[in-house]
């Protein structure tokens, strides 16, 4: 069983995170549109039990994502399993179809622009993400898969290259948690 060790910061500025990255090598993709579709399970709430499952499309690809519990109280560190579906609006809909058939309930939908970045950290490859995300604004996320007995140097590895690359006020919510509570003010 592998875990991804992820924390999030919210950021004022994607150029500036990304000028950070240039100086330790990085080379950023260019922004592509992702849309995850969140499902409810029918017997158990997932907002108590800290689980997530989506379908993600990201442009004619799609896979689907069960995310488990949170493990920690300071990063989003769990275990999860990546499905890949078939490509195409059409397998993403019917897999959608098959999840409603089995009781399962789509809650909300996350779109974002995604740019992807690597950077060699502590003799490690971290993936770096920055996000703008519709409705809530500016992300990045630092992640490390590793095996069970790894999650405690991950944690701290992507710590230490939070802080070179200024990164601050750690948010432990899901886009869609996120959205969810905004909703609720609006």
């Amino acid at each position: 069983m592998k875990y991804e060790v992820e924390q999030k910061f919210p950021i004022p500025d994607i150029a500036v995170v990304q000028s950070r990255l240039a100086t330790l090598g990085a080379t950023i993709s260019a922004a592509r549109l992702e849309v995850d579709v969140y499902y409810a399970h029918p017997a158990r709430d997932f907002t108590q039990s800290d689980e997530a499952l989506r379908i993600r499309r990201v442009g004619e690809s799609n896979c689907m994502t069960y995310k488990g519990p949170k493990i920690d109280s300071t990063t989003k560190t769990r275990h999860e399993i990546e499905l890949p579906l078939g490509p195409g609006d059409e397998s993403a809909r019917r897999c959608g179809e098959l999840l409603e058939a089995l009781g399962f309930q789509a809650i909300g939908e996350v779109r974002k622009q995604r740019r992807k970045a690597t950077v060699t950290w502590q003799d490690r490859q971290v993936s770096v993400v920055l996000d703008d995300v519709e409705r809530l604004g500016l992300f990045a996320e630092l992640e490390l898969v590793c095996q069970p007995a790894e999650v405690e140097t991950a944690k701290a590895c992507i710590a230490s290259l939070a802080e070179r690359l200024e990164l601050h006020a750690s948010e432990r919510r899901g886009y869609i948690e996120m959205l969810a509570t905004k909703r609720g003010r609006d």
